[in-house]
């Protein structure tokens, strides 16, 4: 099965001399789980040109530093992709910035959320069911950066977890197979720490400081990861 990474946006400088793109990222995540997956990228934050639907079985949408209401260019390409995939019934997954673009593209709400920067590992309690979140859980605890969030999903979607924070933060969307989180599984806790170093000032200390702390502790990045792989595996067509 191939997937394909719609490259959104690239770690900031100076961080892009230290760590991966984050196509790279989530290939390290994903492929020890799965070894028959194969992997390319496509950098449409680049120049908006999307693959063609035939050009892999599985689509998925990493994060960015762009807002999905800001009308950059190659915005409405990726929405495109979004909605071609999901009537051609191929997979796909949206991490944070891929979150919210699958909601928009598929008739969902996000705004800059007046809570503010989400930063450090979150908990979202889980609230719905599917076969592919295996091992269950009831509550999962990853890395989050963002300041946007889905304030309405797609009709027909179904809310699989969340937080008093951002209660929108996994959806599974009826135009499918498709499914998003907010959460970060592909950064390790060593760039979600450089990355929150890097914008503390632009995020108040008061928020940035104890977040930071977050990021020694407990994540569940892995099972996130396998429940991506089971994802894709169990609609591999």
């Amino acid at each position: 099965m191939h997937i394909r990474i719609l490259e959104t946006g690239a770690p900031p400088a100076p961080l892009d001399q230290s760590f991966s793109a984050y196509p790279a990222m989530f290939e390290r995540l994903l492929a020890p789980l799965a070894p028959a997956l194969t992997f390319s990228s496509t950098a449409i934050y680049l120049d908006g040109l999307a693959p063609a639907i035939d050009e892999f079985d599985g689509l998925l949408i990493t994060g960015s530093a762009a807002g999905v209401y800001e009308g950059h260019d190659w915005i409405a390409p990726a929405e495109e992709l979004v909605r071609r995939t999901a009537d051609a019934g191929k997979p796909q997954v949206g991490i944070c910035f891929g979150h919210q673009l699958m909601a928009q593209a598929l008739g969902g709400r996000v705004e800059k959320s007046d809570k503010g920067w989400g930063v450090g590992v979150h908990d979202y309690d889980i609230s719905g069911a599917a076969e592919w979140m295996d091992p269950a859980q009831t509550r999962i605890a990853c890395a989050v950066s963002h300041q946007d969030q889905v304030v309405a999903a797609p009709s027909g979607a179904r809310v699989l977890g969340g937080s008093q924070f951002c209660p929108l933060g996994m959806i599974d969307y009826a135009q499918g197979p498709a499914i998003s989180f907010q959460h970060h599984p592909e950064f390790s806790a060593d760039y979600a720490s450089a990355l929150l170093r890097l914008r503390r000032g632009r995020i108040p200390a008061k928020v940035a400081d104890p977040a930071l702390a977050t990021l020694s502790g407990k994540s569940d990045r892995d099972l996130l990861a396998r429940w991506i792989v089971n994802f894709f595996q169990q609609n591999a067509r």
